[in-house]
């Protein structure tokens, strides 16, 4: 657990008791400052029993008293619409931060690197941590991705944090600096919690923050938000500029040429990495993912061979691209991860002879923009309350079927690949293997808790499937 022994004596109040939040109040107490707890969830609240923790209402306290709020990122502080607690904290001129601010702040000592973007910053982050880990240094992963941060061993200036940041948390730093920040991409995402696509590539370019001397800053130039963002760092100066490129050269910094990985960070356009041999990534989205983590490897100093290494031996995340299994040679793969169009492009582009799963809580925007891949695709299954607004959009374009449910869904596009496989029978022609992909464009929260929930469901529903079919091969 993180020493937060220099809040000794204040009141930190803590708004939000999920995962995060609990972490701070166990932190805080540790540390000898007293905490004011609070969440608006009753069942919630009754965590703090344990802990011998008197909940204090944040929203009719005296704000007076406390020195900080520590904010779970999910909760507004500013848009759509501010917390009442988070507004009257502003008022009376109290800070307003997150965990990740009090690491940063309490162990600038320890070598941090930051990742953040639109989509892949998962896949980066656990691809780093597991490359670092794999090469020796003692690692500590989290953030935004799993473990909350102020639940982290205490580390040493040999060792390494590796951080997955939302736009959310990115909002609530003030004082946290990186040895390396990576950001991936930007593309529309979470607008309403930043007042518009201008506040959030602001938050997306706070990772940048306070970066000075040899401190990395890595960014990709494939999207023009990142491209000008690119452009303006580099005009700032200050950092140690490494631009990241799976469409071109990007000299002094990481690219693809073809299907090979490039270093050129010293200058030697050094091939490193044939990237058609990593079949466990499939797809331009992953050899992104690939070259932001070697460069932020690069960054702590891991040889290029133990990164490479790395690369090989990563196993990939539950519920990004997860291949789970086989029926009757016919593949399903769990990307309940991506709850957004822009996710569910990287999917589609990876593979071929899709039956399509998708739905449920649609954002802004809907499955706008994934009509080039529709020709991989054989047939949809919708579900979710998207249900009715997809069939509108896939109408006369791809063939679908509303199917409501999840368990529906699964067993329907089952039988389809299952009778379209019959019907190439010594078919000289026959289409690529089929793939069953759950990859919904959706939020979850119209039917599951959350996308963890939503992937561990497709994979119970494949277990269930393959225990009825001789033809199981598991991966």
């Amino acid at each position: 657990m993180i020493d937060l022994s220099h809040l000794r004596g204040k009141t930190v109040a803590v708004l939000g008791l999920g995962k995060s939040g609990l972490a701070s109040v166990k932190a805080l107490i540790k540390s000898g400052a007293t905490v004011w707890a609070w969440d608006d969830n009753a069942d919630s609240r009754h965590q703090l029993d344990d802990l011998s923790v008197t909940p204090v209402n944040l929203v009719e306290c005296d704000w007076n008293q406390p020195d900080m709020l520590v904010i779970s990122p999910g909760i507004p502080s500013t848009f759509p619409t501010p917390h009442p607690a988070a507004e009257k904290a502003r008022r009376a001129g109290k800070p307003i931060i997150c965990d990740v601010e009090l690491l940063c702040t309490t162990a600038a000592h320890v070598p941090m690197l930051a990742i953040t973007g639109t989509n892949g910053k998962s896949t980066t982050t656990a691809l780093t941590a597991h490359i670092i880990a794999q090469s020796g240094i003692k690692t500590q992963v989290g953030g935004n991705l799993g473990y909350p941060v102020l639940g982290f061993d205490a580390l040493d200036t040999d060792d390494c944090y590796v951080l997955e940041l939302s736009s959310y948390q990115l909002d609530l730093i003030a004082d946290a600096a990186f040895d390396a920040s990576a950001l991936l991409n930007i593309t529309p995402d979470h607008l309403d919690r930043h007042g518009g696509m201008p506040g959030y590539i602001g938050a997306k370019r706070n990772i940048f923050a306070r970066q000075k001397g040899p401190k990395w800053a890595i960014i990709s130039i494939d999207d023009e938000p990142c491209a000008q963002m690119a452009t303006e760092l580099a005009r700032e100066g200050g950092h140690r500029m490494v631009e990241i490129s799976v469409n071109g050269p990007a000299p002094h910094g990481v690219y693809v040429d073809g299907h090979w990985l490039v270093d050129d960070l010293d200058g030697h356009k050094n091939p490193v990495l044939d990237l058609a041999t990593v079949s466990h990534m499939p797809g331009r989205h992953n050899w992104q993912n690939i070259a932001f983590a070697y460069a932020l490897c690069r960054a702590r100093a891991v040889a290029p061979a133990n990164i490479l290494a790395g690369v090989m031996s990563f196993p990939g995340l539950a519920h990004r691209q997860e291949q789970i299994g086989t029926i009757d040679d016919i593949v399903f793969v769990n990307d309940s991860k991506a709850t957004n169009a822009e996710a569910t492009a990287k999917a589609l582009s990876a593979y071929d002879n899709i039956y399509w799963i998708l739905g449920g809580k649609p954002k802004e925007g809907g499955i706008d923009g994934l009509e080039p891949w529709y020709g991989r695709i054989k047939k949809a299954f919708l579900i979710g309350s998207a249900t009715d607004d997809f069939a509108a959009k896939l109408d006369g374009d791809l063939p679908y079927e509303k199917c409501g449910t999840l368990e529906i869904a699964t067993a329907r596009a089952l039988d389809c690949a299952r009778a379209d496989k019959a019907g190439h029978t010594n078919d000289e022609n026959a289409p690529l293997t089929p793939i069953i992909l759950l990859s919904p464009a959706c939020a979850s929260f119209d039917q599951f808790k959350s996308f963890e929930a939503r992937g561990d469901a497709f994979r119970t529903l494949f277990g269930t499937l393959s225990s009825q079919s001789p033809g199981l091969e598991s991966l």
